[in-house]
């Protein structure tokens, strides 16, 4: 049986500011959203597995988004950690129309 999910309308691209991360939270989930300066926008979970650093908080680099605690980086769009021995976080589909961010996420 397929997932049900739910697109979400969190910001304005203009609220998000390029390469830092900024907290939402989506029907009880803790997201984190970044803009890089190539204006792709990528949201994650918003705690890191290791030590749950508010990723948010981090910055993005390229396409990872670093931990604030650790330095740990994930890929933007698949989740997927730098650091053998940390499992991945989940990355949510991202839309940007007309200057409106979207994320797509699971419904519970």
């Amino acid at each position: 049986m397929a997932a049900t999910t739910t697109r979400v309308s969190l910001c304005t691209l203009d609220e998000l500011p390029h390469g830092l991360g900024r907290a939402f939270d989506v029907g009880g989930r803790a997201l984190a959203v970044f803009r890089s300066r190539g204006g792709q926008v990528f949201a994650v979970d918003g705690k890191c597995p290791h030590k749950s650093g508010p990723l948010a908080d981090g910055m993005l680099i390229g396409e990872q988004i670093v931990c604030p605690l650790h330095a740990f980086r994930f890929d933007g769009t698949t989740g997927a950690c730098d650091q053998e021995s940390v499992c991945g976080i989940e990355a949510y589909p991202t839309e940007v129309r007309n200057g409106e961010v979207f994320v797509t996420v699971p419904v519970a």
